[in-house]
């Protein structure tokens, strides 16, 4: 499955937009970026700019993203015009301009979809609206049909880490500090028995971050195939 490498699922998504809609999408872009830096303490002064009540609006209806563990990565994009390989490429007579959407996650597309769905409805709807045909986040059926439709399929899919989910990451990560921490504290000359305890008391409190470096059960784009021949 080219989607699937490892843990991991690429989804991209293409919607097509009408001319006011794409201009009214470069501005509101700009003002996600801008409120989530600011909320964040890390912008500079563009972002002083958009007004606190502004600022805060934004960053309430796309908060839930951060509940997400399973997101890897997570980017929309407006253009309009696809980009040209050659100077001798004819130029393309669109009708619409595009927005893409672009994501790695852990899990299966459904589970990502309906997550998406469950955690930041009115946030979909600000970062889709009026996009050609988008029926809203909710109900979730018609959502569904919406991004099935609009999905590009992932002919390549290089992940450095496919046997890592994000939370792998995470837990790796703050085990070696826990780690780093147990041997700067550790004596060698300490009583044996000592060091046994410290030391099964560091796996009890890291249990969650041994997880098992290894391909787990993933509901793939082959799932609905297989249970039509079961049937």
């Amino acid at each position: 499955m080219s989607n699937i490498a490892g843990k991991s699922y690429a989804m991209n998504v293409i919607t097509p937009l009408t001319g006011w809609v794409y201009y009214w999408n470069r501005v509101k872009f700009a003002a996600v970026q801008f409120s989530v830096s600011r909320k964040l303490g890390t912008t500079g002064f563009w972002g002083n700019l958009v007004p606190m009540k502004l600022a805060d609006l934004i960053y309430e209806r796309l908060n839930g993203l951060l509940t997400l563990s399973l997101i890897h990565y997570a980017r929309w994009t407006v253009i309009k015009q696809f980009p040209h390989i050659h100077a001798t490429q004819p130029k393309e007579q669109l009708k619409y301009h595009y927005m893409m959407f672009f994501s790695n996650f852990n899990g299966s597309w459904k589970q990502y979809v309906d997550s998406f769905h469950m955690a930041i409805p009115n946030g979909l709807d600000m970062l889709w609206y009026k996009n050609v045909k988008y029926p809203n986040s909710v109900p979730l059926q018609p959502f569904h049909s919406y991004i099935t439709y609009n999905q590009i399929w992932t002919n390549h899919y290089y992940n450095a880490y496919p046997l890592a989910a994000s939370n792998d990451i995470k837990g790796a990560e703050a085990l070696t500090n826990e780690l780093k921490k147990f041997i700067d504290e550790s004596d060698l000359n300490n009583d044996p028995a000592l060091f046994q305890r410290r030391f099964e008391q560091l796996l009890d409190e890291q249990q969650r971050n041994l997880g098992l470096m290894a391909p787990t059960p993933i509901i793939s784009l082959s799932a609905e195939a297989v249970m039509q021949r079961e049937a």
